[in-house]
């Protein structure tokens, strides 16, 4: 008889602004097993050098690295789904499966400006399943909440602090 193993999904970590790969993979790794041990997750490295000082200096050590030279993973992994949709992104990969949104936001607005790629991707509800981790005192805890509205029926966790990885322990 043949033993079938399940395949864990994947997801593609997308760090935030001035960190990098590396510091998203130390900060997730916190998370308890029981929730690890169900992801294969995948790190990526923003492809500018960051041209400013990082909030985490002191804690880690660089490179560091930006994306779009201004914004976010949490914010481009929120579009990514509907770009996709409008066939716009990611075009040669299979339907992205499942978002998971730490201290996120929409494009648009006057935090994040609305890149022209992107500027369908909110235009009906996204249909991916979604989860959404927002800080009770996240300065992105408005937009965070916002974002919420773009998702069909979306998954939220509240921690209580601020612009940071809850620990989920």
């Amino acid at each position: 008889m043949e033993i079938q193993t399940q395949r864990k999904p994947r997801f593609l970590c997308l760090h935030g602004f001035r960190t990098s790969a590396d510091i998203l993979e130390k900060q997730l790794r916190r998370w308890p097993e029981v929730v690890l041990g169900r992801l294969d997750l995948v790190f990526l490295d923003a492809p500018y050098p960051s041209r400013g000082k990082s909030d985490v200096e002191g804690f880690y050590d660089p490179p560091y690295y930006e994306w779009f030279q201004f914004s976010q993973g949490a914010i481009l992994s929120a579009a990514l789904p509907g770009m996709q949709k409008h066939g716009v992104a990611l075009t040669k990969v299979p339907k992205i499966k499942f978002v998971i949104i730490l201290a996120g936001g929409k494009f648009g607005g006057c935090l994040f400006g609305m890149p022209k790629l992107a500027s369908n991707a909110f235009s009906s509800p996204v249909k991916c399943p979604s989860l959404h981790i927002i800080g009770e005192a996240d300065f992105l805890k408005e937009p965070g909440t916002e974002l919420l509205e773009a998702f069909e029926e979306p998954f939220v966790i509240h921690h209580p602090k601020g612009h940071t990885i809850a620990s989920l322990g």
